[in-house]
């Protein structure tokens, strides 16, 4: 059993959930015929997936018109992923965002997204995601009182250290990283060669800071957002995984309303995810502009190494259902994108 550095803070903190239960108590509230959806995350307002909760809670407003509204709470206010999960699963919040990594603790297939180099580009992910494979899991989170509602991006996740540059997998040995609430994303730092240690996301500035680990991996968006970039000196774009957020609901709250709610929540979701996905590589090439402002070194290693060292990792999971699931990744292709041929116009200009 994993231990993890704060467990006292978390304990603590869930005290005050429990307190706050109170008043989320069935997070989904009606007053004045105007039903409020509370949504909680752990990430600072300025990301790009809070924009996209932002622009979901104003598509709700508009398809509902002005009878369903979305309530936000940003930078874990109310808890970790984990524990935003748990509220979820007991009816006293009705929408979250998590990274898919620490849903395999809840559904075990989800640990297809945390093992390495499964995706071979993000064209390929979302064909992937957005296909009868992303439905699936979505689906297989209901029997655990989950709705997966959709995804959004999250990029790929690469390696940042406090004090040493890495290169090749022989770089990460003697060095611990942090890694979610994943036991996948353990074996695959191990498979490499480092140390893995679970921190929840929150309490990873003072990790870094006190030298509890030595470095974390995560996109560029979020270690430019996170600040860490003030405390480590490397970023390995390495790439290792791609690990989609996910919004999931209250399965019991979603089942509380009526089949028009659920279909304006479902419009207002699958606009966030286009809205989103627009703005994500631009945040992800400003992340990296900026944190290299800052000083922090870029390095472009060769993947290969990496991706030999982690195959004993992904050979392991053949004659399993994680195992089975990766094959049917590998074999979804991508359709080429049809060129558009202009047709030329028969009434008035269009501007």
């Amino acid at each position: 059993m994993n231990t993890f550095p704060g467990r006292q803070l978390r304990t603590k903190r869930w005290l005050l959930l429990f307190v706050s239960t109170l008043w989320l108590l069935g997070s989904c509230t009606k007053q004045q015929d105007v039903v409020t959806l509370r949504m909680a995350h752990t990430l600072d307002q300025e990301h790009v997936v809070h924009k996209a909760m932002v622009k979901m809670a104003e598509r709700m407003a508009f398809y509902s018109n002005g009878s369903m509204k979305i309530q936000i709470y940003s930078g874990g206010q109310l808890g970790s992923e984990r524990e935003l999960i748990e509220l979820l699963q007991i009816g006293s919040l009705a929408l979250t965002k998590v990274s898919a990594a620490p849903l395999e603790g809840f559904v075990p297939v989800m640990k297809v997204f945390s093992l390495p180099y499964v995706f071979r580009d993000s064209a390929h992910l979302w064909a992937v995601l957005e296909g009868e494979i992303g439905q699936s899991l979505l689906a297989a989170l209901e029997p655990v009182r989950l709705k997966g509602l959709g995804y959004y991006d999250a990029g790929a996740r690469s390696f940042y250290t406090t004090n040493k540059a890495l290169h090749s997998p022989a770089d990460l040995a003697g060095q611990k990283f942090r890694v979610p609430n994943s036991q996948t994303s353990v074996e695959m730092v191990q498979a490499l060669g480092g140390a893995a240690t679970p921190v929840d996301w929150g309490e990873l500035y003072t990790a870094l800071q006190q030298g509890v680990v030595d470095g974390a991996e995560n996109n560029p968006p979020s270690f430019y957002l996170s600040r860490h970039y003030e405390l480590s000196k490397y970023y390995i774009l390495d790439e290792h995984s791609m690990v989609p957020d996910m919004i999931l609901m209250s399965l019991h709250i979603w089942n509380q309303l009526t089949p028009e709610q659920q279909g304006w929540l479902e419009q207002a979701m699958a606009d966030s995810v286009v809205y989103q996905k627009t703005l994500w590589q631009e945040a992800s090439d400003d992340a990296l502009a900026k944190v290299k402002a800052h000083g922090v070194e870029v390095i472009y290693p060769d993947k290969t190494p990496f991706v030999q060292a982690v195959q004993p990792l992904l050979r392991a999971q053949q004659g399993t259902a994680v195992g089975d699931l990766v094959n049917k990744i590998t074999a979804v292709s991508i359709e080429p994108v049809a060129t558009s041929i202009p047709v030329p116009a028969t009434g008035g200009s269009h501007e």
